[in-house]
């Protein structure tokens, strides 16, 4: 039985595709300046007090595992894993950096960035839900193909798209943690965008819970229903007396007649295809 990649976790990944390409586990040392990010990276920010940390850890002790690496160019690398390595090991003395060349195709350095970073819980919501959606783009993948590549339920990669559907400046939101996921799909139950970003400032003033914010979106969803049932009365039937007066004067004038209720006066519509239609009408009327 084939092993299950990626789901299994990055060094699943990387164990398949050496054995695959029949490649050892020999580590060079490479100059940074020759290496540059995984350009399918998708963090797009590194903190930087854990950045220093990594780096004084590095100063004392070395680097206890070698950044993986693909060739690009006859002296230029791109880096595969290990990206917090690289960056923190920038900053000290030493110029190069312990490292594994591996042969790897645009796809899987998306997706071992991509696996890496959610092992360690490094990316937010929104840089999960853009990666995926990259994923579909780039590779035209499937949600439930996704899913296996990650180790995650097809629901919940389809609900991570689905915050990419939130205004831009909800999705701020949600990439800063001021809300959370769980509010953002709440958000998503409402239709308008104006709706979505009032709610959203509402709930971050008022430090309202995922609780309270899907019941408060359930009152306003209900609301909306009843005043749509009170709006459809309007349009209820005519009594018979308006009903036959409409059907005459449709007749009259060869054309359709509408009457509706709007309060406590009717509105009479008279439909014309074109201004020939209306020079008729003038005609009969005259």
């Amino acid at each position: 039985m084939s092993k299950k990649r990626l789901g299994k976790g990055l060094s699943a990944l990387i164990a398949d595709n050496n054995k695959e390409q029949g490649a050892d586990q020999k580590i060079t040392k490479i100059d940074v300046k020759k290496i540059e990010p995984n350009p399918f990276q998708p963090r797009k920010k590194f903190d930087t007090d854990s950045l220093n940390e990594l780096s004084q850890s590095i100063k004392e002790n070395g680097i206890i595992q070698p950044i993986t690496v693909r060739q690009v160019k006859a002296d230029l690398y791109q880096i595969v894993s290990g990206e917090r390595r690289w960056r923190a090991f920038k900053s000290i003395s030493t110029k190069k950096i312990p490292a594994i060349v591996k042969d790897y195709s645009d796809k899987q350095m998306m997706e071992i960035a991509l696996v890496e970073n959610l092992q360690r819980e490094d990316l937010n919501p929104m840089e999960e839900a853009q990666a995926y959606n990259k994923m579909i783009d780039n590779f035209d993948m499937k949600q439930n193909e996704i899913a296996e590549k990650v180790g995650k339920s097809r629901s919940s990669v389809a609900n991570t798209l689905r915050l990419l559907n939130l205004p831009p400046k909800i999705q701020v939101y949600v990439s800063r943690g001021t809300i959370s996921m769980g509010h953002a799909r709440a958000l998503l139950s409402l239709k308008e965008e104006k709706k979505q970003i009032e709610v959203a400032d509402m709930l971050i003033e008022k430090d309202f819970s995922v609780r309270k914010t899907e019941e408060y979106i359930s009152k306003i969803k209900k609301s909306k229903e009843k005043k749509k049932k009170n709006s459809s009365k309007t349009k209820e039937k005519l009594d018979e007396k308006w009903e036959k007066a409409r059907e005459l004067l449709s007749k009259t004038l060869g054309t359709k007649i509408k009457i509706a209720k709007r309060k406590k006066k009717k509105v009479i519509t008279i439909e014309c295809d074109d201004y020939k239609d209306m020079e008729k009408l003038i005609e009969k009327i005259q």
